[in-house]
């Protein structure tokens, strides 16, 4: 029987109107549960205009932050700190402004300069991290893109110095095309929900090559696999250009990507071997597919994978399931694929304003008892949260096998 999901009647946030850095979007968030309580800790994406940073000529740019919220109910109801971001992006624009400092005391390039978006949480052992999708520098009101005429903003806090030289530097080459750039934080939980941001995020460092692909929706199981004789850390990510990776041309259009890298930071390397997980296949996947939150593990070696799709402009996105099934000394399979459309924008509020594209866009998800509890972002400038009766959803997403076909 097709699993039934609960959503909240109204967003679980939206923008709050005169909070500078969170006036126009609160979306896709992550959460993680509180390993002392059943509170629900919450990280999600926040943009409003930044005049402060406007270059004469240009829009107001809008960089995109990290915002705090906590759930003390299991998710009906969230208190958020709008007083503050939990994590800016520094705003720089001068070479020497261009740096962090990361977790091992270096001196780095900060990819995360412009902009921190769309972050997932997760455990790598018993260490807790997030990703975030990151820019070199911030964007003007980029929904402008996606409007009759399009209006290009994507450029407009891209400095001229970057484009002098020779570019060899991969920061410098991503940089000029503003390419996203997935970047990895230590995630220090009790500094977080204390409010001790500036203590709670530690720099580790890109997870992708910018200057190779666009590239999001990345995080990493919480246990290393054996493959081609190595332990190694695995990794989902959805490069927007699938041509530079192994099974890009059969692929096609942008798809979900495994990676295995014996340390972390050679995944931002050629050090990486990357395999082709899922291209779209159904319908309602024709433009694109990427994996949606940290995997869930679920025994015997197999491990629950949201995913979303979108078809096209008019359609919008769709969520969905898949499982996974380690291999022996290899990469892990696709062994169960729901071909249903199970989750996707029906409510008022989840309908498009500024974004043409209906919207529903899954960012978290956790089990507490017996339900999975998901995080999304919704129309593209809000965030909800729906519940589903988690076996249920398994067994159901098991009466379909590796290609979406009833068994």
């Amino acid at each position: 029987m097709k699993p039934q999901f609960r959503y909240l009647d109204k967003p679980a946030l939206e923008p709050v109107p005169g909070c500078d850095w969170a006036d126009k979007m609160v979306l896709n968030p992550a959460i993680i549960q509180d390993p002392d309580s059943d509170d629900i800790h919450m990280l999600f994406r926040a943009t409003g205009p930044w005049p402060q940073k406007r270059r004469e000529g240009c829009h107001d740019p809008y960089p995109i932050f990290l915002g705090y919220a906590r759930s003390r109910d299991r998710g009906e109801t969230w208190e958020a700190d709008f007083s503050r971001p939990a994590l800016a992006p520094a705003l720089g624009y001068e070479e020497d402004e261009l740096y962090i400092t990361d977790i091992y005391g270096k001196k780095v390039r900060n990819y995360a300069n412009g902009c921190v978006e769309d972050p997932r949480i997760f455990y790598i052992g018993n260490e807790l991290y997030v990703t975030v999708a990151c820019r070199a520098f911030p964007p003007g009101p980029y929904w402008l893109s996606s409007q009759q005429p399009p209006v290009q903003t994507r450029f407009e806090y891209v400095p001229d110095w970057i484009f002098a030289g020779e570019g060899t530097d991969p920061f410098i080459q991503s940089a000029r095309v503003n390419d996203t750039v997935s970047v990895l934080y230590k995630l220090n939980l009790a500094k977080l929900k204390e409010g001790e941001y500036e203590d709670a995020f530690g720099y580790v460092g890109p997870l992708t090559e910018g200057h190779v692909s666009d590239n999001r929706d990345v995080f990493l199981f919480p246990e290393q696999m054996r493959i081609a004789g190595k332990w190694q850390y695995v990794m989902l990510h959805r490069p927007m250009n699938v041509l530079p990776f192994a099974g890009g041309e059969r692929a096609g259009k942008p798809s979900i990507y495994l990676a295995a890298a014996e340390s972390i930071a050679d995944f931002a390397s050629p050090a990486a071997v990357h395999r082709l997980l899922a291209s779209p296949l159904f319908d309602w996947e024709d433009n694109r597919v990427g994996a949606s939150w940290p995997p869930i593990a679920l025994g015997n070696q197999e491990w629950l994978v949201a995913y979303h799709a979108k078809k096209n402009v008019q359609f919008g996105y769709t969520q969905s399931f898949m499982i996974l099934r380690e291999q022996e000394n290899d990469f892990p399979v696709i062994v169960h694929r729901c071909s249903d459309r199970l989750m996707y924008a029906e409510r008022d509020w989840e309908m498009p304003e500024d974004y043409p594209t209906p919207c529903l866009f899954t960012t978290g998800g956790i089990v507490m008892g017996e339900d999975l509890i998901m995080s999304y972002g919704a129309a593209d400038q809000k965030a909800g949260i729906a519940w589903v009766h988690f076996a249920e959803l398994l067994e159901y997403i098991r009466t379909f096998d590796e290609n979406g076909i009833l068994l």
